[in-house]
């Protein structure tokens, strides 16, 4: 099958609206508009700046900066410049800029929006050449500015072939150093086009891209197709903004991670308890009000389209979503899938808490040990300069997700753990963590769980409890945990049951390394930062850290 690819499908758009608004970047709380004929001509000058550096076809080239106008801009420049495109997450520390830099062999690099520039500039060789968006970032050699008056736009782009590499992306690193995953124009062209229908995206739609488009779920399923179709964007300028930009994208669109639709709901629940809310919304004409005024507040009550990915989400999140009237469609997708490959869209509740069903780009199946098999389009083409991680990956040309499912009668699949996730107790049974992480998110109270036990008697649950929790009374809230394990543990069977549940002193995040960039926990850094405290076998049901390690 053929697809346009993104080069000529963005000038076509620019002929058809060369004036309609592309791009929306707040900065100093005003907005910044470019329209379509802009982003192209301002991508083609940017492009003509890349090849002044003397790259040649095939060069690779890093973008790292949260996301704003310009990485849009500089993901079109550098596939007009013949070049190929290496997103590093605007929240890596200074060893995997470096690792993913000499992995890759970049030639230059773009820097825009940072945290902490200084840190990121610092693990950058004087012999790769920088270049600023403009925003405040750390010492650079080359200013985007300039660029855009010192050139004038490329005459002509290069026009890809479609087995040609568009970008190498790298892998979170939940298990280790990232690995880059080689995705083709056809790869890249597959998902747009692919993604553009089944969504039913069109002109009139907007959407607000936040999650880094370092990852490739939010170029496959936001920045691709949305230019494939024509709609606006925004942008967010700061942590601080984001509500306050949010309701004013009041996008059509809006799709999120776990931890960041758990943040959501915890913050409703800041301002109504949750078994006083679960009350006021079984009030019909009463229930509807509240709820339509929770999607307001939220500023994503315009929105067609909602959707969750990048890890499991809890179906009890799910469930009081749509109680809300908010159908999150779950979806499931990998890097090396070019992102979104299976989803519960259209929403269907009686789907709920499955990933759906596969879309047209790929096709998958079940291996005789329940392991997620996927071949098509959208599957990439390899991992970069290492061979040997990539044929493990294929079984007669089958990509081997890692991920284990079920397959339900009517096609939809659901995902119940990674393989590796599985662990041994010492009672020789395997246990899956994520199926009981997802029975114990039913308290409102906790925020974020891992079910850990290798080796061990039995299974052990760390929590962290909602950040509005903090100076809260803590007795009924051990009541409503110990209440919770009760519950799971008469689900399980006996060697399933979680022996006892410690709330952890400090929420996981990106910056402590806990989560990865998306969000994912990495299970071996908490088994390490918890082994010694869950060593014992405790006599009660729930735990604070801080009474464990005065015990130790």
């Amino acid at each position: 099958m053929s697809y346009a690819n993104p080069i000529e499908t963005f000038s076509q758009r620019v002929k058809k609206h060369p004036d309609k608004a592309f791009l929306h970047q707040p900065i100093n709380r005003q907005w910044q508009v470019t329209t379509w004929r802009q982003a192209f001509e301002k991508a083609r000058i940017i492009a003509a700046g890349l090849k002044s550096l003397k790259l040649v076809p095939g060069d690779r080239v890093a973008i790292l900066s949260k996301n704003c106008a310009e990485w849009f801009i500089a993901d079109f420049a550098i596939m007009m410049a013949g070049l190929v495109s290496v997103p590093i997450y605007p929240t890596a520390n200074q060893n995997t800029i470096n690792y993913v830099l000499s992995n890759s062999g970049a030639k230059a690099i773009f820097i825009g929006k940072l945290d902490d520039p200084d840190n990121a500039v610092n693990a950058i060789s004087d012999a790769v050449a920088t270049i600023a968006f403009p925003y405040p970032t750390g010492k650079t050699t080359i200013q985007w500015n300039d660029w855009l008056s010192q050139f004038e736009p490329m005459e002509k782009v290069h026009q890809p072939k479609p087995d040609e590499t568009m970008t190498i992306v790298y892998t979170s690193g939940s298990t280790g150093n990232p690995k880059g995953a080689v995705i083709s124009y056809f790869n890249y062209s597959s998902v747009c086009e692919t993604h553009q229908k089944f969504l039913n995206l069109n002109e009139s739609d907007r959407i607000l891209s936040y999650l880094p488009l370092a990852h490739i779920a939010e170029r496959g399923v936001v920045e691709g197709p949305g230019i494939y179709a024509g709609i606006s964007f925004y942008f967010v300028e700061s942590l601080d903004t984001f509500i306050d930009d949010l309701k004013y994208t009041q996008p059509t669109l809006f799709h999120s991670v776990p931890r960041l639709w758990t943040r959501f709901q915890t913050g409703v629940f800041e301002k109504i308890p949750a078994e006083k809310l679960d009350r006021l919304l079984s009030i019909p004409l009463l229930g509807k009000l509240i709820a339509k005024k929770i999607r307001q507040g939220l500023g994503i009550d315009k929105a067609r389209i909602y959707g969750s990915g990048s890890a499991p989400i809890s179906k009890s999140i799910l469930a009081w979503y749509n109680k809300i009237g908010i159908g999150i469609s779950e979806g499931w997708g990998m890097t090396e899938t070019t992102g979104l490959s299976c989803s519960n869209y259209p929403f269907d509740i009686k789907s709920m808490g499955s990933i759906g069903k596969p879309l047209d780009c790929v096709e998958m199946k079940l291996s005789d040990q329940g392991e997620i098999l996927i071949r098509g389009d959208a599957v990439f083409q390899g991992y970069y300069n290492n061979p040997k991680a990539t044929a493990d990956s294929f079984e007669d040309g089958w990509f081997k997700t890692g991920d284990k499912g079920v397959l339900a009668e009517d096609g939809s699949y659901q995902i119940i753990g990674r393989v590796k996730e599985e662990f041994k107790t010492s009672k020789g049974k395997y246990v899956a963590p994520v199926p009981i992480e997802s029975m114990i998110a039913t308290n409102p109270n906790i925020e974020q769980i891992c079910v850990l036990g290798q080796g061990r008697k039995q299974p052990v649950a760390i929590v962290v409890l909602a950040e509005h929790l903090a100076n809260a009374d803590m007795a009924p809230i051990k009541a409503s945990l110990s209440a919770t394990l009760k519950m799971v543990n008469a689900e399980l069977e006996n060697h399933q049951q979680l022996d006892y549940m410690v709330v952890a002193s400090e929420p996981w995040s990106v910056e402590n390394e806990f989560l990865t960039p998306t969000m994912k926990i990495r299970r071996a850094v908490l088994e390490t930062r918890y082994e010694k405290l869950i060593s014992n076998t405790l006599d009660g049901l729930v735990f604070w850290e801080s009474e464990l390690v005065v015990k130790i």
